[in-house]
């Protein structure tokens, strides 16, 4: 089954996309974040077109496990985006995916923006999967 994570950032949104066994994830790329119609449609045309079988968003709980305002918003977006997808849209801890890309960017000589969104993605991601088992 492959998933797609998103890590929805306030001028991009970082993508992943896993195998097929799900086992294992990749950074896909960016979606330059512009309305939320225009993101609405690049996310589903990218689902199409991977025939993705449930999306996951990277939720931003604080440090301490509290809800804070940007995750508030990213609970509305995700929301509302699976009111838009055919497939289940699943919201899970991002706690520490960003520093965590940019530690494995920075390793690999690496440290390009759109890198680590994507790479975040990628992370929030591969922590999904190891915990599907």
């Amino acid at each position: 089954m492959v998933i797609i994570a998103l890590d929805i950032g306030e001028r991009r949104i970082g993508v992943a996309v896993s195998d097929p066994s799900g086992t294992l994830a990749t950074p896909y790329g960016i979606i330059e974040r512009r309305s939320r119609p225009e993101d609405f449609a690049a996310i589903v045309e990218l689902v199409h077109k991977i025939d993705a079988q449930r999306v996951i968003v990277g939720l931003p709980v604080s440090l301490n496990g509290s809800i804070g305002s940007q995750a508030r918003r990213v609970i509305r977006y995700a929301k509302a985006l699976s009111r838009v997808l055919a497939v289940p849209v699943e919201m899970v801890d991002e706690r520490y995916s960003t520093s965590i890309a940019q530690d494995l960017l920075a390793d690999a000589g690496r440290r390009n923006r759109t890198h680590v969104d994507a790479a975040a993605a990628a992370v929030i991601l591969q922590e999904y999967l190891d915990h599907q088992t």
